[in-house]
């Protein structure tokens, strides 16, 4: 049986556009019978991907999602001097072994998530290729690795369709987050104003535009398959911990980027419930099926009671549901982030 690591954070966002649809507003979803905010697990697992928080703690180890390799190994070739026609089925061969190149290209059609170790690979056969001017032969571009230490491969997984062999299961799972409470979406009229008009033929605006908005208090859920992660990172327990730390670290601090600079709507998790052992996870999202209302005590401090009841509410049904428990509570100053980064690798 697997060791599981469930992380439950409930995160307050003043008025923000996170994560925006195509209609550019604010993502939703309908749960318990009313409108909710909703940012996506992609969303979230992007901005902890690529932030520097990630980067500093896993400098080496992170792996590159792109559709360009071909393109890279392209121009490097015509930059040393190969013909470009050669350059261009050289490229085009390395580029295949990751995924079908688009007609008349050498770029992947689908995004390809590469490791260190298959990018040290290509490097080096491209050198080698320049070095002696010719052609790849098949055994040199056996590129792909079963052995990989990129965490983000080992923890949301990697897919390739013309290898299957090589895809990798995600050992972390990572629901979208939702509003702990019913929201209404609102819109921003905006203007901006041409600093070099005197006035003298016009006062009016030069841009009028809108911008929708909402605030919320999100429910947020992360599972962690330590077992796989292992598995995963070849048994590699050291980096494996240094994931799950950076991983939890980015999921408290983290935000989405969207509208940043407008809204400059930056958090900390106001609360987190950590939980370890062997026992099938479980989503604590039933705590929020009716929309907190926050009238008496507020609601961050609603949600969070609310969510402590059903804890032990489905305790007294299931059984522990958990072997290991840690509160961070941001709003009644109790626990401790450097205790949490402690529990969830120990």
């Amino acid at each position: 049986m697997s060791q599981f690591i469930q992380l439950h954070l409930l995160t307050s966002y003043p008025p923000s556009n996170l994560n925006r649809d195509d209609l550019g507003r604010p993502k939703t979803a309908k749960m318990g019978g009313f409108d909710r905010l909703r940012i996506s697990s992609q969303s979230l697992k992007r901005n902890w991907r690529v932030s520097d928080l990630f980067e500093e703690a896993l400098k080496g180890h992170i792996g590159t999602r792109t559709k360009k390799l071909g393109l890279k190994v392209l121009e490097k070739l015509k930059d040393a001097g190969i013909k470009e026609k050669d350059a261009f089925a050289w490229a085009e061969k390395i580029a295949n072994v990751f995924g079908k190149t688009e007609k008349d290209s050498v770029e992947i059609a689908q995004l390809v998530h590469i490791s260190p170790e298959e990018q040290q690979a290509i490097d080096q056969l491209v050198a080698k290729l320049i070095a002696e001017s010719r052609a790849p032969d098949d055994e040199e571009l056996k590129l792909l690795k079963a052995e990989s230490t990129a965490v983000d491969i080992a923890m949301f997984g990697r897919m390739l369709a013309s290898s299957p062999a090589f895809n990798v299961e995600a050992a972390c799972q990572v629901a979208h987050a939702i509003s702990v409470h019913s929201i209404v979406v609102e819109d921003d009229y905006f203007t901006a104003v041409d600093d070099l008009n005197d006035k003298a033929e016009s006062s009016g605006s030069s841009h009028i535009g809108e911008s929708s908005f909402a605030a919320s208090v999100f429910y947020s859920n992360i599972c962690i398959n330590k077992t796989l992660l292992l598995e995963n990172l070849d048994g590699n327990e050291e980096l494996a911990n240094k994931a799950i730390q950076a991983l939890t670290e980015a999921a408290v601090k983290i935000a989405p980027k969207g509208k940043q600079n407008s809204f400059a709507s930056h958090a900390y998790a106001s609360y987190v419930l950590a939980e370890k052992g062997q026992q099938q996870p479980r989503s604590l999202s039933v705590a929020f099926l009716k929309p907190i209302e926050g009238k008496v005590e507020g609601m961050a401090s609603e949600a969070i009671l609310s969510m402590q009841n059903t804890v032990e509410k489905m305790d007294k049904v299931y059984g522990a549901c958990a072997d290991e428990r840690y509160q961070l509570n941001a709003i009644a100053g109790e626990g401790s982030f450097a205790e949490l980064m402690d529990f969830v690798i120990r």
